[in-house]
């Protein structure tokens, strides 16, 4: 199961494994307040798709369809995930103020529907 939490909703320790799918560290929390099992800023939207989204809810289907684009063209920066996710639970930490639209959950819907292929 893929779990995904808002990292300024972290109370205590980070349910584990935790990985922070952002590609810019959360800001104002220091690195040591959250202890991740990784970082693949990889994984994360590119600059520009990520500038061109700016959290509009408007484009949320087309940002899915581009970051889905993005993920298919690089395996290598998802694939530790998906194994983490083939093991057991995971959780993907994101910064976003949007718990609706949001690369995390983008990410999640993309790897479960890989998951459920296997």
């Amino acid at each position: 199961m893929i779990r995904v939490k808002r990292v300024y909703e972290v109370h205590g320790r980070p349910e584990r494994p935790a990985y922070l799918v952002e590609r810019l560290w959360p800001r104002g929390l220091r690195k040591e307040a959250l202890p991740l099992d990784g970082w693949p800023k990889e994984v994360a939207p590119s600059d520009e798709l990520r500038r061109w989204f700016g959290h509009d809810p408007a484009k949320w289907a087309e940002f899915q369809r581009r970051y889905r684009a993005e993920l298919d063209a690089h395996p290598e920066a998802w694939r530790p995930l998906f194994q983490a996710a083939k093991h057991g639970d995971v959780t993907f930490y994101y910064s976003a103020r949007d718990t609706e639209h949001n690369n995390a959950l983008a990410l999640k819907d993309y790897l479960e529907a890989r998951l459920a292929k296997r």
